[in-house]
């Protein structure tokens, strides 16, 4: 009886072990929409101090760019050299502070972007503060000579086109044209680049302004700013199909829609003309940030799933790679060998968002991804 009262206190304790063990697991499993690290996902770059956003590689060349109000301590806009990042095109541009000429450095850069004749076009919103109104003069567009590596031009965006409460969000240019989403104050800015005049387009329109209910979803938890409040981001991505022909938007957290170039590029028309051309396109998810390919598949960051998804041409949405380390990745970029490069500066993670699944994790990651040709 005493030993098979012994075996029975083994067997018990043998049982105890084993379920603490497994309670162990369960605290420590990754939660559902986690994914395994994809060795195909390589981390070309990381930062401690600099939280980029926007990604641009010329000719081997990579430059980076970021917000302020993300906390980031880096330059506005860089090179990547070795392990640091070297201010871009020089330290004055990126030495702004409050109370200096905001016309002549960068205030607060939001995107980057090439174009065909070796220009880096940097988007400032000239809003230090995330939801503020932009600086007299802040508000604008530079244009830098990545040959000379010399600013070429500089567009001004002033009170009719940066409106208080404006955040002009990113570019793409299409021949004599660039068109910019307002992600503030929602609408379309269309520059005519040889003269540098820029007009408002749609504002307010359906398809540039954010729903209600359309939640932007990360980690399961809906984005929240610090009044507790769901965030809504209006007129945000958007592309130009390779024939030039369309020009595709949406707020962030879509339904997206088209209109053809050649109604935008026609200052004759009135508001209710250009918004007839308006037309339904894709039902996509939140997205961080997009690049259109050049068969028209449309790469775009898929939030609530740490995914990078392509839209074929015929409607049809694939997953390109899902993994925890894609946590809001940002801005695509297809470069010259067919690589798409993903920033991820962890955006929901920033102090000025609430309800995020924790302080951001350092270091910030650049990442590249090798497409199918």
């Amino acid at each position: 009886m005493r030993r098979g009262g012994s075996l029975s206190r083994k067997r018990l304790a043998i049982a105890v072990a084993l379920l603490c063990i497994l309670c162990a697991t369960a605290l420590i499993a990754r939660p559902k929409w986690a994914r395994a690290g994809d060795p195909r996902l390589e981390r070309a770059a990381a930062s401690d101090t600099m939280v980029w956003n926007g990604v641009a590689v010329w000719k081997g060349r990579v430059f980076v760019s970021g917000p302020r109000w993300t906390g980031s301590k880096g330059p506005a806009v860089g090179t990547i050299d070795g392990d640091r990042v070297a201010p871009f095109p020089d330290a004055a541009w990126n030495g702004w502070w409050p109370g200096d000429d905001p016309a002549r450095a960068f205030v607060n850069v939001n995107a980057i972007h090439l174009d065909d004749g070796g220009g880096l076009w940097v988007v400032d919103t000239g809003t230090p503060d995330f939801g503020g109104d932009p600086l007299p003069g802040g508000a604008k567009l530079v244009r830098i000579d990545l040959a000379g590596g010399r600013v070429s031009r500089i567009y001004p965006a002033g009170p009719a086109i940066a409106l208080p409460g404006s955040y002009i969000d990113d570019i793409r240019i299409n021949g004599g044209h660039a068109y910019l989403t307002d992600a503030g104050r929602p609408g379309l800015i269309v520059l005519d680049i040889a003269s540098g005049a820029m007009r408002r387009v749609l504002d307010g329109h359906p398809s540039v302004t954010a729903s209600e209910d359309r939640d932007i979803l990360l980690s399961g938890r809906v984005l929240k700013g610090r009044d507790g409040r769901p965030v809504r981001v209006h007129s945000d991505p958007m592309e130009i199909s390779p024939d030039g022909r369309w020009f595709h938007y949406a707020p962030l957290e879509g339904p997206w829609s088209r209109i053809e170039t050649r109604f935008l590029d026609d200052p004759s028309l009135s508001e209710t003309e250009l918004a007839s051309h308006v037309e339904p396109w894709a039902d996509i998810p939140p997205v961080g940030g997009t690049a259109m390919d050049k068969d028209g598949s449309l790469y775009f960051t898929d939030l609530a799933a740490n995914a990078l998804r392509r839209r074929a041409p015929d409607g049809t949405i694939d997953t390109i790679v899902s993994d925890d380390r894609l946590h809001w990745a940002d801005a695509p970029f297809i470069d010259a060998d067919r690589r798409i490069w993903l920033p991820v500066p962890q955006i929901d993670r920033s102090d000025i968002f609430s309800n995020a699944d924790g302080p951001r994790q350092w270091p910030v990651g650049l990442y590249r991804l090798k497409l199918r040709d």
